[in-house]
């Protein structure tokens, strides 16, 4: 058998997986979080909350990795059997590069990015004795990106073997579930256990170039992404985890 076509094909096609580097935002399907709301239980109806948090995670090909630091300030609202919360966030990190090696063409170690954003969440619930089940809700969030990565990509898409999102603003949307609940006889220890499942919205540059071959099936479960979160709160101070395509650890203080 004549292997030497095979071994150029390969050599081929490993030359292009090498050459072509693909760029995603920042905060894409990374800008949902999880926003507090008072709870029918609670004596006091609305309330502000203050957090900061920790956010770690690679990006969609799992070859680079982005750290970033978060300020979350929200309001939230109960009433019977309907909740709703909004806010405004600010995201400080460092995106790592892991796929282009050194003494390659635009090659870097590191580039910083930021980002602010507003978030809007809604819950459709029922209690039963000391617990919420917050049977139906939806989350959604707009974010604007900026920083060197930013500027990174909107430079890297003229060039050549590289596949790029440049988008800097995002707008996700899903739906959620959540359980609520309180301590037995202590109104003031609550958990919340939530899942998520949305998607951002909007033109992707990626679907035209480096998705050409996918169906439509791929397509969907490529945009579609879960996050499940708990939170828990003891009197004025509380913390979230959460991991989906992310590990984000928050803490803070409603007032």
């Amino acid at each position: 058998m004549n292997f030497k076509p095979l071994l150029t094909l390969c050599c081929i096609a490993l030359l292009f997986a090498s050459c072509s580097h693909v760029y995603t935002p920042a905060l894409y399907h990374q800008d949902i979080a999880y926003q507090p709301k008072p709870a029918s239980f609670d004596s006091v109806k609305a309330r502000n909350y203050i957090s900061g948090g920790f956010n770690a995670y690679s990006n969609t090909f799992y070859n680079d990795f982005l750290v970033s630091g978060q300020l979350n300030l929200s309001r939230g609202y109960v009433f019977k059997n309907f909740n709703i919360a909004y806010g405004a966030f600010g995201v400080f990190g460092d995106y790592q590069n892991g796929a282009i090696s050194q003494g390659q063409p635009n090659y870097f170690s590191d580039k910083f990015f930021g980002a602010v954003g507003g978030r809007f969440s809604a819950n459709a619930y029922v209690n039963s004795d000391r617990v919420d089940f917050r049977f139906i809700g939806v989350e959604m969030a707009y974010s604007h990106e900026f920083g060197s990565y930013a500027n990174f990509r909107q430079y890297i898409n003229t060039q050549p073997n590289y596949y790029v999102d440049p988008r800097t603003n995002l707008f996700t949307i899903g739906l959620t579930t959540e359980v609520y609940f309180h301590n037995v006889g202590n109104t003031g220890f609550q958990h919340g256990i939530r899942g998520f499942l949305g998607t951002t919205l909007g033109y992707n540059e990626l679907s035209t170039t480096y998705y050409t071959s996918e169906t439509a099936t791929d397509r969907m479960f490529r945009n579609i992404f879960p996050k499940v979160s708990y939170f828990i709160t003891f009197k004025d101070f509380f913390g979230t985890i959460e991991a989906g395509q992310n590990f984000m650890l928050r803490f803070g203080y409603k007032f």
